[in-house]
């Protein structure tokens, strides 16, 4: 499959169970601009079954190289970036993994147990990284158990294989040029942003500003029923050159240890008027 295929199909699944990002991507359009994505992310568990090396198969397959490595200490993850070959327009793609060995006895008997119900066949198919849950039916007791571990390998045993995030690339928009006053349109329009350590994360010396919006809640249904919880977020990224006049490509490790938290849970309660 052409890599562009392959990203029109993450962006409609990305969209339809994320309709808060696809009105985000219409306000913008609405306004003049035309959005460009900077780079889509996937999570997945460092089980040599599918760990980030197979996610990226079908990457590879199409064009795409490794290009740098990435850890979370705190997080305990560990990522890859990659870009394509060729076209310098075509997003990026970054995959992270969650270290098992690094959690609870517990916690990774249950990953393994999950991760044992899959269907091998499907594990050697371009079809994965658009798979979702592809172990069982969640619970929302092994949800909340894992949560207290990490959110991120929560979201993950919720959600599986899919775009994490898509991302606006402030670098093409005309009228918001900057972090600012994307961050102001978004607020404007009653979105919230994940303010942890700042709405901002990076800056212009770091060559690269990012930010997000804090993932819209979702109805989920789980073996005890149903649940709102945090789903998928848009993120927005600004880059800047270097001294040798070439834009930043990579990715800086303590803003990006942030933005994961988009996804973490909350209260839709909390918050006045978030669009769902």
């Amino acid at each position: 499959m052409e890599y562009k295929a392959i990203f029109n199909k993450l962006w409609e699944g990305y969209i339809n169970d994320n309709p808060h990002a696809k009105k985000i991507y219409d306000l913008f359009e609405a306004d003049g601009e035309s959005v460009i994505n900077d780079h889509i992310a996937f999570r997945t568990f460092n089980d040599t079954r599918i760990n980030i090396d197979i996610l990226a198969k079908v990457f590879i397959a199409n064009g795409f190289k490794e290009q740098n490595t990435y850890r979370f200490e705190n997080k305990h993850l560990f990522a890859k970036h990659f870009e394509h070959k060729s076209d310098a327009l075509a997003p990026r793609v970054f995959i992270s993994e969650i270290i098992l060995e690094d959690f609870s006895f517990e916690f990774q008997q249950i990953i393994k147990s999950e991760i044992d119900k899959i269907d091998t066949a499907k594990l050697n198919t371009d079809e994965l990284i658009y798979a979702g849950n592809i172990w069982s039916k969640p619970s929302f007791g092994i949800y909340e158990k894992l949560k207290q571990e990490s959110e991120y390998a929560a979201w993950l045993y919720v959600f599986g294989f899919r775009a994490n995030h898509f991302t606006v690339s402030v670098n093409h928009l005309k009228k918001y040029d900057s972090i600012e006053k994307v961050n102001s349109f978004l607020k404007n329009h009653d979105f919230l942003i994940n303010s942890v350590e700042g709405e901002i994360k990076g800056s212009p010396a770091e060559l690269l500003e990012q930010s997000s919006i804090k993932s819209g809640i979702i109805s989920v249904e789980f073996i005890e029923g149903n649940f709102e919880i945090p789903s998928c977020y848009y993120e927005f990224a600004k880059r800047y050159k270097d001294t040798d006049g070439k834009l930043y490509s990579g990715f800086i490790a303590k803003s990006a240890d942030k933005i994961f938290e988009s996804t973490d849970y909350y209260k839709r309660q909390l918050i006045t008027k978030i669009p769902i």
